[in-house]
Parts: structure tokens; C-alpha cells; sequence
């Protein structure tokens, strides 16, 4: 299982921006190295990265072999409401984590 930091406010006051940021620790190979046998190392990438806030999308990356070995995302948001984000990675050979945070507008 990949490690995932999430760094977010705990609280904000209804219609403030918030920035979301995120870190996902995970052991990336590209595809295109080769191995000591020197055939090629199988690709093993986290692809796809949503955010969902109380069920709604607010943010999508698609990401390829060029992407970090330990993926980094921030972005914003408008807190709207009390409610959940949902953080979801999926990647190849079934990869899949979810992380859920809480946020309390006031």
C-alpha cells in the first residue's frame, strides 16, 4: 500500500478558496528501464488522480511515465459547504487508495 499525505484546511468560511495539496508515495517504474537481465522493467504508474468534494468532482490529473515517482498535486477549491473530499489514485497492475478528510464550513 502507497503512503498518501493530504494537507488541507480543517475549517473555512463559507465561499473561501482552499488550497488542497497532496502527496502519494508509491513505488513508480517508468516502462523504459531496463533491468539487470536488460529487458525492460514493466511499467507500474499511478495513472489517474481524483478529487471528489461531497461527491462532486472538482479535480482530475491523468498522469503518464513522465510523472514523479512520489506524484505532488496542489489546487484549490471553493468550500461550499460542510462535507467530505475524497481523494482517489488508480494506477496499473490494480492499483487503487482512497483517502477521506473532512471539511467543517462556517
Amino acid at each position: 500500500m502507497a503512503r498518501a499525505l493530504i494537507n488541507l484546511p480543517k475549517t473555512a468560511k463559507a465561499g473561501a478558496v482552499i488550497e488542497i495539496k497532496t502527496l502519494i508515495s508509491h513505488p513508480m517504474e517508468t516502462g523504459y528501464r531496463p533491468g539487470p537481465d536488460g529487458r525492460l522493467i514493466p511499467r507500474n504508474i499511478i495513472t489517474e488522480f481524483v478529487c471528489t468534494y461531497d461527491g462532486e468532482e472538482v479535480f482530475r490529473a491523468e498522469l503518464s511515465s513522465a510523472s514523479a515517482a512520489n506524484p505532488y498535486l496542489t489546487f484549490t477549491t471553493v468550500a461550499t459547504k460542510t462535507g467530505t473530499l475524497r481523494f482517489a489514485w488508480t494506477g496499473d497492475n490494480g492499483f487503487s487508495q482512497v483517502e477521506e478528510v473532512g471539511l467543517t464550513v462556517t
